[in-house]
């Protein structure tokens, strides 16, 4: 595997990620933005953040397979969330842990969330892009 994730001691703990990424791969994957369509460009949840987190995390894993790689490689992600609130963490969790679920991996390296007034399309709430480093 590419990717080592730690929590460096002097750094808090956070639960929901590593605070360190260590890449030792060779090939560097960029994933674009990724919303909650699916294949066929349809919305995935409309209206429901957990529903929409689910599926972002789901087309980053089908976007890495194409390259080669699987969640395992994902060094940094960055989510975006429409009207960021604090109490929309739970919804935001919950949608990490069935996509989570589903792909048998727990996705925890990494990253920055920003609150963001809206993104391209009115019916999506996030956005979650990754940076995967692949043997």
């Amino acid at each position: 595997m590419a990717i080592t994730l730690v929590d460096p001691s002097g750094l808090p703990k956070i639960d929901a990620y590593r605070q360190v990424s260590i890449a030792s791969g060779a090939k560097l994957v960029f994933v674009a933005g990724q919303v909650s369509w699916d294949a066929d460009g349809v919305t995935v949840g409309e209206g429901d953040l957990t529903a929409q987190v689910e599926q972002c995390y789901l087309n980053i894993a089908t976007a890495l397979a194409e390259a080669g790689g699987s969640f395992h490689d994902v060094a940094k992600l960055t989510v975006y969330v429409v009207d960021w609130t604090p109490d929309k963490m739970p919804l935001l969790l919950e949608g990490i842990a069935r996509a989570a679920a589903k792909l048998g991996v727990t996705p925890v390296p990494p990253g920055t969330l920003l609150g963001v007034a809206a993104l391209d399309v009115p019916d999506h709430l996030v956005e979650v892009e990754a940076t995967a480093v692949i043997d």
